[in-house]
């Protein structure tokens, strides 16, 4: 069994002699065959820690503390300059007594790396996103705290105006790190009831277009049964949707709703381009973002877990003239007590 395990495995016994090694050690040692074994386990594990201490000397795995059992993780380096997650467990003939087999785990660090990686550009852009609504917050409010008196009522009303607009954004803004993260950790909680999508979207695009003159109205297919979800993580779906289409897709085209098999499929097309087939399913990555105008990238990140909670699916597709068309399928869901 240890021979597969995909972390390389070294064993010594009492004398420090190497008495096993795994597959993915000898790969990782460029080791033929046999070669290694009987070797000390200083020489067979030739890492150190950049300034020259290698790791037998630094742990010592058959001196130190009597109690120890176990190495905790670290990172090593090879000759070659390559980083490793280096750990052991010692295992003694009695309670405090010598240590009469070392087993050590090497693992390659770049995987961890990539995600430590990844954890800070996140934190970066976090940063980023919260600082430029800070700014502008933080500008006009300390210039009208000191110069009131030389503004009049309508620029002080304009600068109150974008302070507000600015709050606005970075409550937004907040609010889908919040979810975003309850999403990563599967946090997020429904309430759920009866929601009458067809009227929903109604509700919806009524509110998007409320300063326009015209207003468009979803087209309804059939007679749309009653699905259970949580009605207002709905309403963030379509709303997010339908502000897509508009803002990216050079406008919205329509807002289907229609029921197949046992749920209803609500579908929200554009006027746009459409989305090349390679981007589709990074388009529902974390602060993916393209194009002028992008927001902070995790609404569709957020639209993706909030239908996925609902047991549903998601997927891009193109319409017949070239614009893209994004598909909600939606299952009943009805609690089992009302069915029965």
């Amino acid at each position: 069994m240890l021979e597969n395990f995909p972390d390389g495995i070294v064993i010594a016994d009492a004398e420090g002699r190497v008495t096993f090694v795994n597959a993915r050690t000898r790969e990782m040692a460029r080791a033929v065959g046999d070669e290694m074994l009987g070797m000390h386990i200083k020489d067979a594990i030739p890492f150190d820690d950049l300034s020259g201490h290698s790791w037998y000397d630094v742990v010592r795995p058959y001196d130190g503390f009597e109690l120890r059992t176990r190495i905790s993780e670290h990172s090593w380096w090879s000759p070659r300059g390559s980083e490793y997650l280096i750990t052991a467990s010692l295992e003694r003939e009695r309670p405090a007594g010598r240590v009469v087999r070392v087993v050590v785990s090497i693992r390659n660090a770049r995987i961890r790396n990539q995600r430590d990686r990844e954890r800070s550009d996140m934190v970066a852009t976090v940063a980023h996103e919260l600082r430029s609504p800070l700014t502008g917050i933080k500008g006009f409010t300390a210039t009208l705290l000191s110069r009131w008196d030389q503004f009049s009522e309508d620029q002080r009303k304009f600068m109150l105006t974008t302070v507000d607009a600015d709050a606005d954004r970075l409550s937004r803004l907040i609010a889908e790190l919040l979810d975003a993260a309850r999403i990563d950790s599967g946090r997020l909680t429904l309430r759920t009831g009866p929601v009458t999508v067809d009227a929903l979207a109604g509700r919806v695009l009524a509110s998007v277009f409320a300063a326009s003159d015209e207003r468009p109205e979803p087209v309804i297919e059939g007679e749309i049964p009653v699905v259970w979800g949580d009605e207002d993580r709905l309403t963030q779906v379509l709303t997010n949707l339908v502000e897509n289409a508009i803002r990216h897709g050079e406008g919205l085209r329509d807002v289907v709703v229609r029921a197949v098999g046992d749920g209803i499929e609500l579908e929200v097309s554009d006027h746009g381009s459409g989305i090349p087939a390679e981007l589709r399913q990074r388009v529902f990555s974390r602060f993916w973002k393209s194009g002028p105008g992008a927001g902070s990238g995790l609404g569709m990140f957020i639209v993706r877990g909030v239908v996925e909670q609902h047991h549903g699916t998601i997927d891009i597709g193109s319409t017949e003239v070239g614009g893209a068309r994004i598909t909600v399928r939606l299952p009943i869901n009805e609690p089992a007590g009302l069915t029965d």
